[in-house]
C-alpha cells in the first residue's frame, strides 16, 4: 500500500494515517514507522504497531550506515499521542484505576452506611442528622466537590457510569495520554460539582462520576471532529443521555452533567488543537483557567449561603 504522508513532512503539519488519508495520525508504528490513527493502533509491548506489522506484512526498515542509526534512534524514542502525551503499553490503565476506585468506594458506602455518604456527598448547606450538625460546602467542606465524584446512589447508578467510563474513557486515554486524560477527568468533574453547588438547592444531595464522564463525552466529540470521524453515533448517545438528564422522574443533577460537558469541550479543544510549539502551556493553562472559574463559582455560592 502506498504511503500517503511524506516521509519528510513540514514541521508545522500533522501526518495522516497511511490507511485512512482523511484522519490525522498522532503516533507512528514502532516497527515500520508509518503514521497511524487511533483506529489502526494495536497495542504492543512498547508503543503501538499498525495492523500490517502485527500480521507480519509490514515493510522492512532501511538499514546501513547513518540511516540505520537514525532509524534505531527514532524507534527508541517514546511515541507520542496526538495531544503530545507519551504512549504506554497499557493505554487504559488509568481508566481501569478510576473504575476500580469508584467500585471500591461504593463497597465502602454499602459497608459503612449512610453516615459515610453524608460525610462525602455533594450538597451546599443542610442539617445532616447522622453527622449531628450543619454540613456542606458552605461550611468550608470544599472537599465535597471532589469526593462526591466517587460515590454513587445505587448499583444501577454505578453500573451505568462505569460502563460509560470504560466505553468512552479508554479510547480517550489512549488518544490523550495519561496525564492529560487524568487532568481532563478531574477538571470536568470539579466543574460539574461547582455548577451543582451554584445552581442546585442548598440541601440537594448529589453523587456520581457523571460530571467527569460528560467531560469525557465533550472531549471525545472535539477529538472525533479533529480526526474527521463520523460523529453521529456520539451525538445520538449524547442526546439520549441529555434527555435522561432532564427527565424529572430520574432525579438527576443536570447541573453536574452540563458543567462537566462544557468543561470537557473547552479542555478537550485545548488538548487536541494546541499549537505544538506551546502545546503544554496552552493545554494546562486552559485547565488552570477552568479551575479558576470553578473557584469563582464556589466562592460566589458560599458568599450567598453564609
Amino acid at each position: 500500500m502506498d504511503h500517503v504522508a511524506s516521509s519528510t513532512p513540514d514541521a508545522r503539519s500533522v501526518p495522516v494515517c497511511y490507511r485512512h488519508p482523511d484522519r490525522e495520525a498522532g503516533v507512528r508504528c514502532t516497527r515500520c514507522e508509518r503514521p497511524i490513527c487511533p483506529e489502526c493502533m494495536v497495542s504492543a509491548s512498547v508503543g503501538f504497531q499498525c495492523p500490517e506489522c502485527v500480521h507480519g506484512g509490514g515493510p522492512a526498515r532501511s538499514g546501513g550506515g547513518g540511516g540505520g542509526g537514525a532509524t534505531r534512534a527514532m524507534a527508541a524514542a517514546r511515541p507520542r499521542t496526538l495531544a503530545g502525551g507519551t504512549m504506554t503499553a497499557d493505554p487504559r490503565l488509568l481508566t481501569k484505576v478510576l473504575i476500580g476506585l469508584n467500585i471500591a468506594l461504593f463497597l465502602v458506602q454499602q459497608a459503612v452506611g449512610e453516615a459515610f455518604t453524608q460525610r462525602f456527598e455533594m450538597f451546599g448547606h443542610a442539617y445532616a442528622p447522622l453527622l449531628q450538625g450543619l454540613q456542606g460546602v458552605a461550611e468550608g467542606q470544599y472537599y465535597r466537590l471532589l469526593t462526591s465524584m466517587f460515590l454513587h446512589a445505587g448499583f444501577t447508578h454505578l453500573l451505568f457510569n462505569m460502563f460509560s467510563l470504560w466505553w468512552i474513557g479508554g479510547p480517550l486515554e489512549a488518544a490523550l495520554g495519561r496525564a492529560r486524560y487524568l487532568t481532563l477527568y478531574f477538571v470536568s468533574g470539579l466543574a460539574g460539582s461547582a455548577l451543582t453547588y451554584l445552581l442546585a438547592a442548598p440541601n440537594a444531595e448529589s453523587v456520581g462520576a457523571s460530571g467527569a464522564i460528560f467531560g469525557l463525552f465533550g472531549a471525545t466529540g472535539v477529538l472525533m471532529r479533529r480526526l474527521n470521524y463520523d460523529m453521529r453515533p456520539l451525538f445520538a448517545l449524547l442526546v439520549i443521555n441529555l434527555i435522561i438528564t432532564f427527565t424529572p422522574r430520574f432525579n438527576i443533577a443536570w447541573q453536574a452533567h452540563v458543567g462537566g460537558l462544557v468543561a470537557g469541550v473547552v479542555v478537550g479543544y485545548a488538548m487536541v488543537h494546541a499549537p505544538r510549539r506551546h502545546r503544554t502551556l496552552v493545554q494546562y493553562g486552559t485547565c488552570a483557567l477552568v479551575l479558576v472559574a470553578v473557584a469563582v463559582l464556589t466562592l460566589v455560592r458560599t458568599t450567598q449561603l453564609t
